[in-house]
């Protein structure tokens, strides 16, 4: 199939070269359509995708082929809303660390100085999957990353990031008396998505915004079923972004999903 893909794209390179936009589009959702007829393809019209500051940190992190640019950008944008709230920023599950590095930069920035970045992860990937909640996508040990590549990563901002090396939550007490504005949990599983709400939820300044980057996909479930689990009984909702992802802002009520 992708010999043929590869044929008739060769044929039509030529065309495709001089065509506009909108006509690339039409052949590439046309053979998309084709290959994948549940995917939703869109505009590519949009101004953040040439934003050349936010491009150089994805080609920083070798991510500029990747799927996760929306979920990124958005981690950017909302962090400006708490460039005032008073509080530290946390990460749980930083993989890589682009994350954090976009989170560090934004602090880097802010009008709120002194800020501490606080980075959650086993770095020995993911622990072992319940089947009952988080299904079948995701095994032990996936999405493992060493430390040192980490801090490697994130050595432009060395000294304002704390790195806290193990399962989750066994560490989140060293941070108990902190404060914190902004807290992105990406650990994809039920267990520690469930303990990392549970732990900042109450340490979250008003204002204060708690991103879940798995909220939403149906390769996690258990992380959307330990949030809205935890925010039953609570004022603040998660509000699902067309991306992928949830975010609730501490102190404002919202209304529940509905169907």
């Amino acid at each position: 199939m992708f010999r043929l893909l590869n044929l008739l794209l060769s044929m039509y390179s030529r065309w495709l070269n001089s065509a506009g936009p909108k006509k690339r589009l039409f052949v590439m959702s046309t053979f998309g359509r084709r290959i994948m007829p549940e995917y939703r393809f869109k505009w590519p019209e949009l101004d953040w995708w040439n934003k050349a500051s936010f491009n150089r940190v994805l080609n920083a992190f070798d991510e500029m082929d990747g799927y996760n640019h929306d979920r990124r950008w958005m981690i950017d944008q909302l962090m400006r809303l708490v460039d005032t709230i008073s509080g530290d920023t946390a990460e749980c599950g930083a993989y890589r660390g682009l994350d954090s590095y976009i989170i560090c930069c934004r602090n880097s920035q802010s009008a709120t100085p002194g800020r501490l970045h606080h980075v959650f992860d086993s770095f020995s990937g993911l622990s072992q999957p319940d089947d009952s909640k988080d299904g079948s996508y995701w095994q032990a040990g996936d999405l493992s990353v060493d430390e040192q590549s980490f801090r490697d990563n994130l050595k432009d901002f060395e000294s304002s990031i704390r790195v806290y090396k193990g399962w989750i939550p066994a560490r989140f007490s060293e941070v108990a008396d902190r404060t914190f504005s902004f807290v992105h949990i990406d650990v994809d599983l039920y267990e520690p998505t469930r303990d990392s709400i549970a732990f900042f939820y109450e340490r979250m300044s008003p204002g204060g915004i708690i991103l879940c980057d798995d909220y939403g996909f149906s390769t996690c479930p258990g992380a959307t079923l330990a949030v809205d689990a935890f925010l039953e009984d609570k004022p603040e909702k998660m509000i699902a972004l067309a991306s992928g992802s949830g975010f609730l802002i501490r102190g404002l009520r919202t209304a529940a999903a509905g169907r």
